[in-house]
């Protein structure tokens, strides 16, 4: 019996790993769908297996690390098509910048709800621009050691670390909401939620691809998202967004015509950490304000149901509201 528990256990251990390792794979191919070339590196700017390696982190804890090496491993011998030591050192290096990433967050006590501003703050600071500052590093540093980069190694440097921390404020987010996920309900807001997707949709689409310099039209739509609907409606909408700015400035069209390649991906990194950070912060912000009116009329009611207890007759007296609602009950 202990036996079989042991091996259920290991095996489970194991599909863990092995679901990470594909996860990351995927998340990899989608986001070399729109890589580009920048001193004669490959660079994404959008690199999203960090949100799913940190993501992955945060819900299973550290024993799925081997999942996020594997599947870096299996990434970049797929792309250069053998593995040396210097593909070991870049796998170390994307394995430990979101290992690193997470025990920081674990160590300030990060709740993985993005309810409150502070966890929102540091995710920002610890968990992505603190955490990717590694990946960054020793992959760039491998680049130049292989003497694959002549030059520009701050260039390069610094559009590895903004993809990678686009990665995390974009896709980390979306995966932490769907983890609160429930069936939909027939008293949810289908009227309101169908036109934040179409006003968010056409939104994108004009402010990425005009050649007025629209982009400013974003921030309304997700200033609505996250009023309305919090972190489930601002972090698909920020997505959504980040996705439509890249595929608009690796085609350079609309507002990121007649730019050079470093010009598009300083944009793109401005333009995606505005929309990350609007998204993440307020989003939580709303969030926190409520989870506070949710706790005081919690203790009104509470006090309420004690004065009621101590002198029978004198709770209706004593909170008009609460009287007059139990009329309009009757």
């Amino acid at each position: 019996m202990i036996r079989s528990e042991r091996h259920r256990r290991t095996a489970v251990a194991l599909l863990r790993i092995l679901a990470v390792a594909g996860a990351y794979y995927v998340a990899a191919d989608l986001g070399l769908l729109r890589k580009v070339t920048v001193h004669g590196a490959v660079i994404t700017p959008l690199w999203p297996p960090t949100g799913i390696a940190l993501s992955a982190l945060l819900y299973m804890g550290l024993r799925v690390w081997p999942g996020i090496a594997l599947g870096s491993l299996l990434v970049i011998a797929t792309l250069s098509g053998s593995v040396t030591a210097s593909t070991a050192l870049v796998v170390a290096g994307n394995t430990l910048a979101p290992v690193c990433a997470f025990l920081l967050l674990r160590r300030v006590g990060f709740r993985t709800e993005l309810d409150q501003l502070r966890d929102g703050v540091v995710l920002v600071f610890l968990g992505a621009m603190a955490g990717m500052v590694i990946s960054a590093t020793t992959g760039t540093v491998v680049l130049l050691a292989d003497g694959k980069l002549p030059d520009g190694f701050w260039s390069v440097w610094a559009a590895w670390w903004a993809g990678d921390v686009m990665g995390v404020l974009v896709v980390t987010p979306l995966l932490l909401v769907l983890r609160k996920a429930r069936m939909p309900r027939a008293s949810d807001r289908w009227a309101e939620a169908g036109a934040l997707l179409a006003v968010a949709v056409a939104g994108s689409l004009l402010a990425t691809r005009s050649s007025l310099s629209m982009l400013y039209l974003l921030f309304p739509i997700l200033i609505w998202a996250a009023l309305r609907f919090q972190l489930a409606g601002s972090a698909p909408c920020a997505l959504l967004m980040s996705v439509m700015a890249i595929i608009a400035g690796t085609e350079r069209v609309g507002p990121f015509a007649d730019h050079t390649i470093i010009e598009v991906m300083i944009n793109l990194t401005i333009l995606n950490g505005a929309v990350a950070l609007t998204a993440l912060l307020l989003a939580a912000v709303v969030a926190e304000q409520q989870n506070v009116r949710r706790r005081i009329e919690q203790a009104c009611e509470e006090l309420a149901d004690v004065v009621e207890q101590l002198a029978p007759g004198r709770s209706a007296a004593a909170w008009p509201s609460r009287a007059g609602e139990e009329r309009e009950s009757r």
